[in-house]
């Protein structure tokens, strides 16, 4: 089935929507979102300004103009996002009409590389995924349109002799298979993932029409794969079709509790965001199909000038390279739907932090790319608005530390409108919480959609455990980022290696290590409080409880006893662990199976 172009009127490239519509479409967004924007400066002006304004006052309103936007759409998007999916007759048409591309009778043409990159992580786990994901294309009988690599970036003499042997014991079985399967390790970690991924490219990229990259921990079921690459080849200017990816099954208790809200949250919000963003959407470096020829000839990153922490390589290079696609002519496009498409979340907020800091580093070298030229407006804000999804975590930051220092400002508290301000907070509050509570609200309103997490009590439960725990993990992980973003100033960089995967605990010591400042922060805060204004400590609660118990919640959430015991209860519970997932069950007897095979130092000659 191959898509139809419109002669009456100019088509985005790949022939999928009106140009002229998504132009509208991305207009209402605009206007929308600077009304409310504008409308919330307005209110806290209301109230900074009775009594005349302080220094502080300023600072607070600044800040909050630096902060409020990424709230402000995340709420749009979300109450769209919930409007589509529970109000329109068709809102994956409305939203992505190329997945009716997706003709599970056509035959496919083209080929694909899927790619697993990998740099010092667990070998035997990374390789049952790799497995148990080619074993599930090969059972849809289209096996033979994909090859298979495993790139390795890995520079663990140890980690690396591993890696070759589980590859060539995965060789060794595939019979006729073998030819299409490829192993590849560099010497060294140059320009990181995506010099990884350049790498395959300028070796093998021009025997293949598609890549599919996945992470050490991602899950594809050849369903899906299969949808993605009939939608690819229907639409030969789509350069990028990035599955919705979710969080796989975990035994972590953090891991369990952030992915349950970022399941409701992602749901709405890209249903929303893909509204307007249409042709320019987001490309999240793996799950993603790919194409190769417009990606190897457009999508090359620019090395940043100086070196680290803002220049050099690219770390965050998969919105950049959206960016390219989108300028070369090609279309990315984003499938807004849960499918067979999972992840691993980090099991401890110690790794989640970790990730999120790399991601901030990375996102701030976009500083240096919005004056690329041949980009699109709309590929320019979503660069712009990669940039504020970090600098607006300092700016919040800075906001609780002002407002408890405020009643130094010697302006009389007799003026305050206290009420107003209240009103204002309880609104931002729910700001921050629409995606996760549109997400809620979704579910509850979908016919089988308690039924499918475990009835209406579980599922209650479990969304009243994980807004308290988006509150402590939030004022965690801002504090640890804005230290950061500070560092960044005085040239602090992160490192590319492996992350920790599997769930365990956090000794005492560690957590300590990692999580002083904010206990130290929480002190601060609530001293200022509680000597200049105790009747605000209660409000400060839900922004400030996560400071003084960043180490107790650090430690706790990553006990694998409390994970245990909430997948047990079955809380925080995923669909897939009441509904039978064949890709999950196969993955799981693929790593037991694993686990019962003699390790690879057994098998090296004596």
């Amino acid at each position: 089935m191959t898509a139809t172009f419109t002669p009456a009127e100019t088509m985005t490239p790949a022939g999928i929507q009106s140009a002229a519509v998504m132009t509208r479409r991305r207009w209402i967004a605009a206007a929308v979102n600077t009304a409310v924007y504008l409308g919330l400066l307005w209110w806290l002006a209301s109230i900074l300004a009775v009594g005349g304004w302080s220094v502080i006052d300023v600072l607070i309103f600044v800040c909050f103009a630096v902060a409020a936007p990424w709230s402000v759409l995340g709420v749009w998007n979300a109450l769209l996002g919930l409007a589509l999916l529970r109000f329109s007759r068709d809102p994956l048409g409305a939203v992505a009409p190329f997945a009716r591309a997706a003709d599970e009778r056509a035959p496919l043409t083209q080929s694909t590389a899927v790619l697993m990159t990998l740099r010092n992580e667990d070998p035997a786990r990374a390789f049952a995924r790799m497995r148990t994901v080619k074993q599930s294309v090969d059972a849809t009988g289209e096996g033979a349109r994909f090859s298979w690599f495993i790139l390795s970036d890995t520079d663990d003499g140890g980690v690396g002799a591993r890696e070759e042997r589980l590859f060539e014991q995965w060789r060794a079985g595939a019979g006729a298979d073998a030819a299409r399967l490829f192993y590849r390790r560099r010497t060294n970690n140059d320009g990181y993932k995506a010099g990884n991924v350049r790498d395959f490219c300028a070796r093998w990229g021009a025997s293949f029409e598609f890549m599919l990259p996945l992470d050490a921990d991602s899950l594809m079921d050849g369903k899906t794969i299969l949808r993605m690459a009939r939608i690819g080849q229907a639409y030969p200017r789509l350069g990028i079709l990035q599955s919705l990816v979710v969080g796989a099954p975990s035994s972590s208790a953090f891991a369990r509790i952030f992915q349950f809200g970022m399941r409701q949250g992602m749901r709405p919000y890209t249903m929303g965001s893909a509204w307007w963003a249409g042709d320019c959407g987001p490309f999240w470096g793996h799950n993603a199909l790919v194409r190769v020829a417009p990606f190897v000839s457009e999508c090359h990153l620019p090395a940043l000038p100086g070196g680290p922490p803002l220049g050099g390589a690219i770390l965050s290079h998969d919105q950049v390279e959206a960016v390219l696609m989108r300028r070369a002519g090609f279309e990315a496009r984003v499938l807004p739907e849960e499918c067979g498409s999972y992840e691993d979340n980090p099991p401890t907020l110690l790794e989640f932090t970790r990730r999120d800091l790399r991601w901030c580093q990375g996102n701030m070298q976009y500083m240096r790319l919005l004056g690329m030229k041949g980009i699109l407006p709309m590929s320019r804000f979503q660069l712009v608005w990669a940039i504020m999804m970090f600098v607006g975590v300092p700016a919040w930051t800075a906001i609780i530390f002002l407002a408890a220092i405020k009643p130094l400002d010697g302006k009389s508290p007799m003026n305050f409108p206290a009420a107003s301000a209240a009103g204002l907070y309880i609104v931002f509050l729910l700001m921050y919480l629409a995606p996760k509570l549109a997400g809620f609200v979704d579910i509850a309103m979908t016919t089988g959609g308690l039924k499918r997490y475990g009835g209406a009590a579980r599922f209650s439960l479990g969304c009243l455990m994980e807004l308290g725990f988006s509150f402590l993990q939030g004022a965690s992980t801002t504090m640890r980022t804005s230290l950061f973003m500070i560092g960044l100033l005085f040239g602090r960089s992160v490192t590319w290696n492996g992350q920790a995967r599997d769930t365990h605990a956090l000794p005492l010591g560690v957590a300590l290590r990692g999580m002083w400042p904010q206990m130290l922060f929480g002190v601060v805060v609530l001293g200022f409080a509680s000597a200049l204004a105790p009747g605000l400590i209660l409000w400060s609660l839900p922004l400030t409880a996560g400071y003084i118990l960043a180490v107790p919640f650090a430690m706790a959430t990553a006990s694998p006893g409390a994970g245990a015991w909430l997948a047990r209860a079955r809380l925080c519970a995923l669909p897939e662990e009441f509904e039978p997932s064949p890709i999950l069950d196969a993955l799981a007897a693929e790593l037991a199976t694993a686990a019962l095979k003699p390790k690879p130092e057994a098998l090296a000659p004596a």
